[in-house]
């Protein structure tokens, strides 16, 4: 499922994470979705800080590790992703967690 990487009913662009487990890790096959609240409209990705000309789609499937933001018209940037290449991790749900909330960790390799 998608996970938004921010608040949910917030008028900001967020950056979902598919799968919805964080921190991502590129051998995940992560697909990063920019959506934006009401009618938003272009999308504009950023990669590594800079603006990334070749990717104009709302959704892809990330290719390499680094830094990732988007941006929509009309409700700003998303909060940045890092992508790890990392060989072993340890994951927590992409999702808003309050004091209390019982949470499943991954630890994968």
């Amino acid at each position: 499922g998608w996970c938004p990487l921010s608040p949910l009913g917030a008028q900001t662009t967020q950056l979902l994470l598919d799968p919805p487990w964080t921190p991502p890790v590129l051998w995940d096959l992560v697909t990063l979705t920019c959506q934006g609240s009401g009618t938003s409209g272009a999308t504009t990705w950023y990669r590594g800080g800079k603006r990334w000309e070749h990717q104009k789609r709302d959704s892809f499937i990330v290719a390499q590790s680094g830094t990732y933001k988007c941006e929509k018209t009309g409700t700003g940037l998303s909060p940045t992703v890092f992508i790890l290449r990392d060989w072993l991790v340890l994951q927590v749900p992409a999702r808003a967690l309050l004091e209390g909330d019982t949470m499943t960790l991954r630890c994968r390799g």
